[in-house]
C-alpha cells in the first residue's frame, strides 16, 4: 500500500481541512474546469481506472467491490475478480498520491470533494466493515461524520449496492463513508449527513428514453423529485439512462440538466465531457 511521507500527509490533511468549496480569492490552477455533474459509471472498466475519469475532469467515479480473503477486489462480476485489482491499488493509493501532490485537493486549487461511489456487490455488512477499516487507514483524505456533523475532505465515499451495509454504518460514532439512498428514503427524515445522495434506475421511474418530447407528467415528476431532495440537502443521480451516442441520449441529458439533477451517469467519458462543456455546465 502507498504510504505518503509524514510531510506529504500533513500537507494533504491541512489543505483538505480548508473546506469543501473554493474559498473567495483562491485561484484554481490553469486548465479545464472540473465537471461537477460528471459521474463515471463502472469507472474501473476503462483502460486506466480513476485516471481516465480525472483526465476528462470528472468529479465522481464508481467502483464495484467484492470482499474476498480480506481484500476489497474491484470488478463488475465474480468471474472478473483479480487479486491485483484492489480498491487500494486502483483508487485509494492513486488518490493519496494525487492529493499530496495537489496540496490537499484532487484537482489543484479546486476544493469540492471528489465523490467515490463504492457499489457493494457482495454481502453488505461484512464488506462494509472491511471497507470502514480500510478508509480509516486513509482518514486524512476522506470526508467524515462525527455524531451527524460532517467534516469535508478531498474525497467523499458514498456506499451503494447491498442494502445491508446500512446496519453497521448507522452504528458508527465516527463514519468515513455516507449512504446512497433510494426513492423510498426521500420522504423519510434521514438527514443528508447520512444520505447525501439519492440514486434510482431511470427506466424504473420514467418511460421516456429520449425519443420525441418528454411527457409533461414525467417532466414534472422529475423536477419535483429533484426539488424535494435539494430542499433536504441531498443530491440526485439516475443510473441506466440512455448512453449510446445520439439525439436520444442528448435529449435525456438536457432534461436532467434542466431539472438540476446533480450527477449525469455515463460510461462515455469523452462524450459526457463534450456535452457538458457545450452546455457550459461546469459549476
Amino acid at each position: 500500500m502507498y504510504r505518503p511521507t509524514r510531510r506529504q500527509a500533513v500537507a494533504a490533511f491541512s489543505a483538505a481541512a480548508a473546506g469543501a468549496v473554493l474559498l473567495p480569492g483562491t485561484a484554481r490552477a490553469a486548465g479545464p474546469a472540473p465537471l461537477r455533474r460528471a459521474h463515471a459509471h463502472n469507472d474501473y472498466l476503462h483502460e486506466r481506472p480513476l485516471l481516465d475519469a480525472l483526465a476528462h475532469n470528472f468529479t465522481s467515479v464508481e467502483a464495484d467491490v467484492f470482499l474476498r480473503d480480506g481484500q476489497l477486489l474491484v470488478a463488475h462480476e465474480e468471474a472478473a475478480l483479480d487479486p491485483t485489482r484492489t480498491l487500494q491499488s486502483l483508487y485509494l493509493d492513486p488518490l493519496a498520491r494525487r492529493i499530496a501532490r495537489n496540496r490537499g485537493s484532487v484537482y489543484a486549487g479546486y476544493h469540492r470533494p471528489l465523490q467515490l461511489l463504492v457499489d457493494i456487490k457482495d454481502l453488505g455488512e461484512p464488506t462494509y466493515l472491511e471497507l470502514s477499516r480500510v478508509l480509516r487507514r486513509y482518514r486524512g483524505l476522506f470526508s467524515h461524520a462525527v455524531d451527524g456533523r460532517v467534516q469535508p475532505r478531498a474525497v467523499t465515499a458514498v456506499i451503494s449496492g447491498d442494502r445491508a451495509a446500512r446496519i453497521p454504518m448507522e452504528a458508527e460514532h465516527v463514519r468515513y463513508a455516507f449512504y446512497d439512498g433510494r426513492y423510498e428514503d426521500l420522504p423519510t427524515d434521514v438527514p443528508a449527513s447520512f444520505i447525501p445522495l439519492l440514486s434510482a434506475s431511470w427506466s424504473s421511474a420514467f418511460t421516456w428514453q429520449g425519443a420525441g418530447p418528454m411527457p409533461a407528467a414525467e417532466r414534472e415528476a422529475l423536477r419535483s423529485v429533484v426539488a424535494l431532495a435539494h430542499s433536504k440537502g441531498q443530491r440526485v443521480r439516475f443510473w441506466a439512462t440512455p448512453d449510446l451516442p445520439g439525439p436520444e441520449r442528448d435529449a435525456v441529458w438536457r432534461e436532467l440538466l434542466a431539472a438540476d439533477v446533480d450527477h449525469l451517469n455515463s460510461d462515455d467519458l469523452a462524450g459526457l465531457e463534450t456535452f457538458l462543456r457545450a452546455a457550459d455546465t461546469v459549476r
